[in-house]
């Protein structure tokens, strides 16, 4: 794991469709993201991205998964980087999303497609406002009880956040729905290179999978997260190869703000 740490100031943005293995930090939140596209040389089509507002008092995470590699997901993520530093001030994240799905259908020679999960926080109270473009369910561990979740199970609209991939259908409205995010509460975002890994028998880890590693791990510091949710992956693929990005941000509330 590099050492490498981001921390973030009033107004900073940072990500990308890159590696990535290193510490985040932004208000209220100590994290760890890590992504291997499967070609690093050519940029993967996952993509990362973290900020933080003018005022410091909304950090927002968001990870996408592009159809596509190389120059098209590239260009995606630079759409991505662009979106989200207009809306770095706004907290409601409709008119966000609507704008990355807007995003896609003007890509002139090709029409790409991306599944998305894009997380506020704001530290004054502990509110998650949580927005997803038919992205793989976030883990969500829950410092009170001792507990993990999916998060989509945890919120009064759990089938309409689930939204439809960016890119699929001009117009479309994406909604979003908050939970209150304790301190040591912790959110686990992926891409289905995790959870579409394959064991030698070709049989699938899946989000239950996922889930399952997850509950068997003592909670501890994002990046012993991430490490041991990774061997938990590896270990289920063996000897089969990988065939896709893999990306895993771990996200823990630290404090009051």
């Amino acid at each position: 794991m590099n050492e490498i740490n981001a921390r973030f100031a009033c107004f900073e943005q940072w990500g990308g469709n890159g590696s990535a293995d290193h510490a985040v930090e932004l208000p209220g939140l100590a994290g760890w993201v890590y992504s291997a596209p499967l070609d690093p040389a050519s940029g993967g089509g996952d993509v990362h991205y973290f900020s933080v507002c003018s005022r410091g008092s909304i950090s927002r995470t968001a990870v996408a998964d592009v159809a596509g590699h190389g120059s098209l997901a590239s260009s995606m993520a630079e759409s991505f980087r662009s979106v989200l530093q207009r809306h770095t001030d706004n907290w409601d994240q409709s008119a966000l999303m609507q704008e990355l799905n807007d995003a896609f259908q003007l890509t002139p020679l090709e029409r790409p497609y991306a599944t998305a999960a894009v997380l506020g926080f704001y530290p004054e109270t502990g509110e998650l406002l949580f927005s997803s473009a038919g992205h793989p369910p976030p883990l969500w561990y829950r410092a009170g009880d001792k507990s993990w979740h999916f998060l989509k199970d945890c919120t009064p609209f759990a089938v309409e956040i689930e939204g439809l991939p960016l890119g699929v259908i001009p117009g479309t409205n994406y909604s979003q729905t908050g939970v209150g995010f304790g301190v040591g509460d912790m959110l686990v975002l992926y891409t289905d290179g995790i959870t579409e890994a394959r064991g030698p028998s070709n049989d699938e880890l899946g989000e239950e999978g996922l889930m399952k590693l997850a509950r068997a791990l003592v909670p501890e510091s994002p990046v012993k997260m991430v490490q041991a949710l990774l061997s938990g992956v590896r270990t289920f693929r063996g000897d089969a190869r990988r065939r896709d990005d893999d990306t895993l941000v771990v996200l823990r509330r630290v404090g009051d703000g």
